[in-house]
């Protein structure tokens, strides 16, 4: 395998030493890491007939309580029709509460209710202690590399996204 380290160069210069083989092999990891982080929060909610779909209108709408449905559309880049029927189920089976806009009558603002802060507890709770066992494993130079490898992959309007709840503004 070859060296990974910096070989002299600036920033990413040593990742042009990667082979096609290590790209596969880190592509084929990224998908079965991700079967193993969904895994735990789909078996969650398959009892209660919701899918991955559920899962991310309720965990961005926990991460900007009161985000409008047009930035929530922006944040998991679904298409409207799509998204309204994840909301509206999560609205009817009383997990997300929909308010009119104050400023903008036409905005509906999207908050968690008791019941859907429960939810969102339980599957994050799942994913975060799979997250903690991975990075103490991997120790803390793995960590800040495996944050940067993913924001590196995001395009820019991700990123912009990504930024903006990072930093509260979503």
């Amino acid at each position: 395998m070859a060296d990974l380290r910096n070989m002299g160069g600036h920033g990413g210069e040593a990742l042009l030493y990667l082979t096609d083989e290590q790209l596969r092999q880190g592509i084929e990891a990224m998908f079965f890491a991700y079967r193993g982080f969904t895994a735990d929060p789909d078996r969650i909610l398959q009892g209660m007939s919701y899918g991955r779909a559920h899962h991310r209108a309720i965990h961005f709408v926990n991460c900007a309580p009161g985000t409008t449905v047009n930035n929530l559309l922006n944040i998991l880049g679904v298409t409207k029709q799509s998204l309204n029927r994840v909301l509206r189920t999560l609205i009817a089976d009383g997990l997300i509460e929909s308010r009119v806009g104050r400023a903008d009558k036409r905005e509906r603002h999207l908050y968690l209710t008791e019941q859907g802060r429960e939810l969102e507890q339980k599957l994050s709770d799942a994913q975060r202690a799979r997250m903690r066992a991975a990075y103490r494993e991997a120790g803390p130079d793995a960590v800040a590399g495996f944050r940067q490898v993913l924001e590196a992959m995001m395009d820019s309007e991700m990123r912009r996204n990504y930024v903006a709840l990072r930093e509260g503004r979503a």
